[in-house]
């Protein structure tokens, strides 16, 4: 049987059936979901800085303003979002579309590099910069909970165990961690009295941070060994006598 010839046969009956398949065709064209979130890949790069004890208005107007300058001037930014917190300062740099992500990554660490002499002393730090696809949506969320630790022990549990296996994954590009409660301690200071013993803020800082060390104390020598001599200096509590000493040093 030729197939053909049961069309050429019957030309009315195939100019129907065409015409019914392109009304077909086209009434389906108008019908077609169209995704809320298409999947495409915005090339975008997230530069973050940490600046500790800072205000969000010391971030925004030391640190995120001397970065945004360095970053509109790279070619192909689209947009640039700034948000800042105490003590750290983010800055979400979007290009076109068509503009390579690695291209861009190089980019935008050669503007990190350029606004380091804008950029205060106390940052101690270079600002950090990693890739970001916002259409990306997590594919594993674990949620924590114990009856016997703290919020606390928790979160250092998630942050030194949890995290540094799943890092260890191949394939894995990120791991945010949330709902940290970390302790901490806030000091009181009367600025008139520390005047009057000659000591500043940053003395206060720098006592505080020699109270709150974990390095190496000294070398041992013995023959041709060298052993270190190590110590946990780090608090775990707010004892009151530890910061009076080392106020007391540094003043003698």
């Amino acid at each position: 049987m030729n197939l053909s010839a049961l069309f050429i046969d019957r030309p009315v009956a195939t100019t129907l059936l065409g015409v019914a398949i392109f009304l077909s065709g086209v009434l389906a064209w108008f019908n077609l979901p169209v995704a809320p979130l298409p999947n495409i890949t915005f090339p975008v790069v997230v530069v973050q800085a940490t600046m500790a004890g800072a205000s969000p208005e010391i971030m925004a107007a030391t640190v995120a303003e001397p970065l945004e300058r360095r970053l509109a001037t790279i070619s192909g930014v689209t947009q640039l979002t700034s948000t800042s917190y105490v003590g750290v300062a983010t800055i979400v740099t979007q290009f076109d579309v068509s503009r390579d992500i690695n291209g861009a990554s190089r980019d935008v660490q050669a503007a990190i590099q350029a606004s380091r002499a804008d950029l205060p002393t106390t940052l101690r730090g270079n600002p950090t910069w990693r890739q970001f696809n916002p259409s990306d949506s997590p594919i594993m969320i674990l949620a924590l909970t114990s009856d016997t630790l703290t919020r606390s022990q928790l979160y250092d549990s998630a942050n030194t165990v949890i995290q540094q296996q799943l890092s260890q994954i191949s394939g894995v590009g990120q791991i945010t961690l949330g709902g940290a409660a970390l302790p901490s301690v806030r000091i009181e200071l009367e600025p008139d009295k520390l005047s009057s013993y000659g000591i500043g803020m940053e003395d206060v800082r720098a006592a505080v941070a020699a109270a709150n060390a974990d390095s190496a104390k000294g070398d041992i020598d013995q023959g041709a060994q060298r052993f270190e001599v190590t110590s946990n200096d780090q608090a775990t509590a707010a004892a009151r006598d530890r910061l009076p000493q080392q106020l007391g040093r540094h003043v003698a």
